[in-house]
């Protein structure tokens, strides 16, 4: 994973955890109640851990409440894809 990309996700996952401290200062009670991710997987986004599917990044959106522009908001999808392989 090249820096630009790491960066990216630290970012997403940084957001998807202050946003889900909103809803619940417990992630396996934000889990609980939500369900639709297990507490391991939502961890590993919040930890930026691993990249993920886009199908997860729905989910997210969904669990917090977001349309999925709103959870992409601030993150830098304008970079050369040249420098970056």
């Amino acid at each position: 994973m090249q820096q630009i990309d790491k960066e990216n996700l630290a970012k997403l996952s940084n957001k998807i955890k202050e946003l889900r401290l909103k809803h619940s200062k417990s992630l396996n009670k934000f889990i609980l109640n939500n369900g639709h991710l297990t507490t391991a997987t939502w961890s590993r986004l919040e930890n930026g851990i691993n990249d993920f599917k886009f199908s997860t990044l729905l989910r997210v959106a969904y669990l917090l409440d977001l349309k999925i522009d709103e959870l992409l908001k601030d993150i830098d999808f304008d970079y050369n894809f040249e420098e970056n392989f």
